[in-house]
């Protein structure tokens, strides 16, 4: 298991900026491609967590986004989430952003897979 980020894609200038010494955390963005909206990410991996979050600035990102972000940040096999946390804990800074989640010190549970269908 491995987090790691997108280098290429790191914010060096401006009110976000880092450099590579800043390791895992730090602001990334991916140029409009084909169609697809500029991706903005921030990367952290502190308090026990690592974490990105992803926003575009017209719309939640789709399904096929996140893991293509998931892809760019964790290897193939690792286990991350995105929470549904109380309405209570909702933190909104953005109102197109979704975040990925990992907890460091133990594995994320997971239901047996034939609760969710026939592999």
């Amino acid at each position: 298991m491995s987090f790691h980020v997108p280098n290429e894609f790191r914010i060096h200038e401006g009110q976000l900026a880092s450099t590579d010494d800043c390791g895992n955390n730090g602001a990334f963005k991916i140029p409009v491609v084909q169609g697809r909206p500029l991706i903005f990410m921030i990367a952290s991996d502190g308090e026990g967590w690592e974490h990105v979050s992803v926003s575009t600035p017209i719309r939640c990102p789709t399904w096929e986004e996140m893991c293509f972000i998931k892809a760019m940040f964790w290897e193939e096999e690792d286990c991350v989430m995105q929470l549904h946390v109380p309405k209570s804990e909702w933190i909104n800074n953005h109102p197109f952003c979704l975040h990925l989640w990992r907890p460091l010190n133990e594995p994320i549970p997971r239901p047996s897979g034939i609760l969710v269908g026939i592999k």
